[in-house]
């Protein structure tokens, strides 16, 4: 059978007969694995595992400037159909712990609220971003870093937002090499002209310019103003593109 071919051939490649069955078996394979798998997909009853007294976690450390006291944010994960081409990690239950009983009513119902959702399934990744949403009328604060929060709850879904990432439920943000390559020489340019550094409300040293301003999307003080520019040295933002 003639086939004639109108557009330009931009390549080829011939498939050997041999490497065709090979590959029609591993597709089988892998076909036939993913049906008989049992996935467990979270409900409202799923309980913790029969058996497990303890389960996987992570414990972040919250100090403020607003507060002598820092607060440990712990979250605990459960693993489902560990071992299986369908394992997945994800939030089980929260815990925040503080000395300052000021905290103590909201502390326990946001921590039975979000433990509450986390086990009813689905998307929770929503709870990182409405909790960072959350300003205090008394205005906010910066981390050690630059990092503007603007209130305890925002820099307690920072904390889920960074759990989350790390357990691979919410997609990390990362720059370029080349990125990278451009952030440090404007923040060279930067610090020739103006070595100083800013501090945060703790009195710690953040690495920025002293006359670095506000970042609208990462929060992060470390705007300057290069070739007429306004840049982050933080995230790579530029209202120039």
């Amino acid at each position: 059978m003639t086939i004639k071919i109108n557009k330009h051939i931009a390549g080829y490649e011939v498939v050997k007969p041999e490497e065709e069955v090979a590959a029609k078996i591993l597709a089988a394979e892998e076909k036939e694995a993913r049906s008989s798998a049992k996935v467990i997909r979270m409900t409202e009853k799923i309980m913790r595992p029969e058996g497990m007294e303890s389960l996987e976690g992570s414990t972040y450390k919250i100090k403020t400037p607003l507060d002598d006291h820092a607060m440990y944010v712990t979250i605990n994960d459960i693993i489902l159909n560990q071992g299986t081409v369908h394992e997945q990690r994800r939030p089980f239950e929260i815990f925040i712990n503080s000395k300052n009983m000021d905290h103590f009513q909201w502390i326990v119902a946001l921590t039975r609220l979000m433990s509450a959702v986390f086990r009813k399934g689905g998307d929770v990744t929503f709870l990182a971003e409405e909790l960072q949403a959350v300003f205090d009328p008394k205005g906010g604060y910066f981390k050690p870093g630059g990092k503007f929060m603007p209130s305890i709850i925002a820099e307690i879904g920072d904390v889920i937002a960074h759990h989350m990432q790390k357990i691979g439920l919410l997609e990390k943000e990362e720059l370029t090499e080349q990125q990278l390559l451009i952030l440090n020489q404007k923040r060279a340019e930067a610090e020739s002209v103006e070595p100083e550094t800013t501090t945060s409300t703790a009195g710690e040293e953040v690495g920025y310019p002293a006359s670095a301003t506000l970042c609208n999307k990462c929060h992060t003080k470390a705007v300057v103003v290069m070739d007429n520019c306004a840049t982050c040295l933080s995230c790579g933002y530029s209202k120039c593109g």
